[in-house]
């Protein structure tokens, strides 16, 4: 289990992301949980311990942000020095994935039409837009037309109905 220390238990890798890390590297091996916890705890552990010695180079060199050289740098002074050529081939290729995204992302570059072209389509849309728009006020404006004319002849049938009651009335009081 992770350090039962309050603010130690928001610093742990998540125990699944070792899990998957656990199965690709070793699919044929079983490995007991707590072994597994052990793992999440070192991870940890050397997570804390280089970035710490990271930051310290990084201050030392007046800077407010580690940089990966501040890193390499940290598993040298460390003695991990032997991980160095491929952290840097990992760094090489993290650059390279983060470049492919951020060209991915532009939506623009992978549609292959011009932005006239797009801009031209997004106003016929808003002009499609507004046309709906207006023929539903329309059909309100003639709903609502509609319901005022059988209001008033319903009002004028009412009155008739009326007035020929008090007429028909008036003529029996007269008999």
């Amino acid at each position: 289990m992770a350090s039962s220390s309050g603010n130690d238990d928001d610093l742990t890798i998540p125990r699944a992301a070792i899990n998957k890390m656990i199965k690709e590297t070793l699919p044929n091996v079983r490995v007991a949980n707590d072994a597994r916890e052990l793992v999440v705890n070192c991870c940890t552990e050397f997570i804390h311990l280089i970035s710490s010695e990271a930051n310290e180079i990084c201050n030392k060199s007046e800077k407010k942000t580690i940089s990966p050289e501040h890193v390499i740098q940290a598993l040298e002074s460390l003695g991990f020095g032997s991980y160095i050529s491929e952290v840097k081939e990992v760094l090489q290729e993290c650059k390279t994935v983060a470049l492919k995204r951020r060209k991915a992302s532009s939506r623009l570059e992978n549609l292959g039409i011009p932005e006239e072209e797009l801009l031209r389509q997004q106003q016929e849309l808003f002009a499609k837009a507004r046309q709906q728009q207006a023929e539903l006020a329309q059909q309100e404006w003639l709903q609502m037309q509609q319901a005022a004319q059988q209001a008033q002849l319903a009002a004028a049938s009412a009155r008739s109905r009326y007035q020929k009651g008090q007429h028909g009335a008036e003529e029996g009081d007269a008999m």
